[in-house]
């Protein structure tokens, strides 16, 4: 039973481990790549985990992978290995559920995203397997994304004609002067984010805009970070061009620097009962094809010999412990969890590399109001100062089948944190009662209409791109390259990469195919630009960093 409790009318639900089905296939036998051995210290018995006869024709017929991770790269790299009759077995420490950071919650006969995920892509094969998936149970949505500051809603991505209008004469007035301060005394050589900002905005639209959110997100004051961030994500743009886009037509607005910025996607798709669905899709599937996802097993140790590993160490949910022999090993772990469980251990500069990778990690207050319409944006962004909560997704307006009351909205409140930080190990009682307090100050609900909620905690949920990252990440690539050239990562936290679900699904599907078919795609080029509910230029190509990575806050070079 999940642990669940009542206090001061709020009903409270944490994300704590609890048992679920044993999905355990029968034992079949021995000697085997893809056997489960019993360790000295584990249980006894021994199975096989695969079932079903490969295609013996297939270069992935005599292989058999193994997959730490159930979340959008694991999966997809599974479903893709299926595809190929190659052998696999997926193991996921969470007890009862898949999906990872795409995982749907359950509560109140209301659904919460961990956090809201929009299906979008450029890749027409990846929409054709949501589609293969899921059919018509996943459908378009027309988004409406807005910026809430001081109780009242910005277009997002900005507008100047709204955005003046919203913040009033005086406002404005004080935005246009700053302005041109910053135009006739900018900061010669900007280092920080802050002063490039302010430089192209102003230093009154950059407290309003772009200061709050991002130390929010972050977790670093915009002082300290790089501003070479900032050129690469907003580069060229600024208050003049803004109003320029506002108020001239298409055509003469001219191109280069002056380019329109556009919406990246005004409509995404959605599952209907929530992004998990997918993924729980997949893993049905998975079962059916007779390689279930096998819940409740952590790794806890990844055994190499001679340069290749050579198994898994995972323990049970009930504390006993099985090693998981392969041919080959699929990591969507946290590369700084992978290489501390390694065994044996990793040379100590690979140690030392892998243990200064930061993350940033996440709490979602998801509350049940007792309102049938609340606001009509699938997520709003919060840059007032005076709250903690980032941004406020309401997941009603995904899809009307995320609530099973249609007198009733689910909100869920992201609060951006450390685990090291105390609000991390804040008592549910206190989150739900900040979530509530903060509701209320921003004018969105009445006290009396929030009804229960549950606390969420997703640990490493961000790769946090410091001014050393790329140097510590190339040390473990090289060393993994070398050591152990039968472990691939993929995903988000398996690769330190910022990627979106459908980039993190990629790296899955080309690592599979380079299992199976024999390829050699590399799934470091995975196109990770700006996101898909952001913008871009028209006229420029998608990924216009070269192919550097996704760009994050780094904090400024000493």
């Amino acid at each position: 039973m999940r642990g669940a409790g009542v206090f001061d009318g709020w009903a409270t639900e944490r994300n704590s481990k609890v048992d679920g089905p044993n999905l355990s296939p029968l034992p079949m036998g021995e000697g085997t790549a893809g056997a489960v051995r019993p360790s000295a210290r584990g249980s006894a018995g021994t199975e096989l985990l695969l079932c079903g006869m490969p295609d013996l024709t297939s270069p992935g017929a005599t292989r058999h992978v193994v997959v730490m991770g159930a979340g959008p790269a694991g999966l997809s790299a599974a479903y893709e290995l299926t595809r190929h009759r190659t052998p696999v077995t997926v193991v996921e420490k969470d007890p009862r559920q898949v999906g990872g950071i795409a995982r749907t919650l359950e509560f109140m006969g209301c659904r919460f995203d961990a956090r809201p995920h929009g299906f979008a892509t450029k890749r027409a094969d990846t929409a054709a397997l949501w589609t293969e998936v899921l059919g018509d149970e996943i459908r378009s949505v027309s988004r409406l994304t807005r910026i809430m500051y001081r109780g009242k809603f910005f277009d997002y991505p900005i507008k100047a004609s709204n955005a003046f209008l919203n913040l009033g004469p005086y406002e404005t007035a004080r935005c246009l002067v700053s302005y041109a301060q910053a135009r006739l005394r900018p900061v010669v050589d900007p280092q920080s984010f802050e002063d490039w900002v302010s430089n192209q905005f102003g230093r009154r639209l950059f407290e309003i805009f772009f200061k709050t959110y991002t130390e929010k997100v972050w977790g670093i004051p915009t002082s300290e970070l790089s501003a070479d961030w900032a050129g690469q994500r907003i580069r060229g743009l600024n208050l003049v061009e803004v109003i320029r886009n506002a108020v001239l037509p298409a055509a003469w607005r001219g191109g280069g620097e002056r380019a329109v910025v556009k919406t990246l996607v005004d409509a995404f798709r959605y599952p209907r009962k929530g992004a998990g669905q997918m993924w729980e899709a997949v893993a049905s599937r998975l079962a059916a094809a007779g390689h279930p996802v096998r819940l409740g097993e952590e790794v806890v140790a990844v055994r190499h010999a001679n340069g290749r590993v050579i198994s898994v160490q995972v323990k049970d949910r009930n504390g006993g412990t099985l090693d998981v022999l392969g041919s080959e090993f699929i990591s969507t772990m946290p590369i700084r969890e992978l290489i501390a469980k390694l065994q044996p251990a990793a040379p100590s500069i690979v140690r030392a590399a892998a243990d200064a990778l930061g993350y940033r990690d996440f709490i979602t207050v998801n509350v049940v109001v007792d309102r049938a319409h609340v606001f009509p944006d699938q997520w709003i962004y919060v840059h007032d100062p005076g709250v903690k909560v980032g941004r406020i997704g309401n997941f009603k307006n995904f899809s009307s089948s995320m609530v099973d009351d249609s007198g009733l909205t689910g909100l869920g409140m992201e609060y951006f944190c450390f685990e090291k930080d105390g609000m991390w190990s804040w008592p549910d009682a206190d989150l739900l009662d900040l979530g509530r307090r903060e509701l209320v100050a921003l004018g969105i609900v009445r006290p009396e209409e929030v009804k229960a909620g549950m606390v969420y905690r997703q640990p490493k949920a961000y790769p946090v791109y410091d001014g050393a990252y790329l140097g510590h990440l190339e040390v473990i690539r090289e060393w993994l390259r070398r050591a152990l050239p039968n472990l691939w990562l993929v995903g988000r936290n398996g690769m330190h990469h910022y990627n979106n679900q459908d980039h993190s699904m990629m790296t899955g599907i080309l690592v599979a195919r380079n299992i199976a078919l024999g390829a050699n795609y590399d799934p470091w080029l995975v196109n990770t630009d700006a996101e898909y509910h952001e913008e871009e230029r028209a006229g420029e190509a998608a990924g216009g960093d070269g192919g550097a990575g996704r760009q994050v806050p780094q904090r400024i070079a000493s």
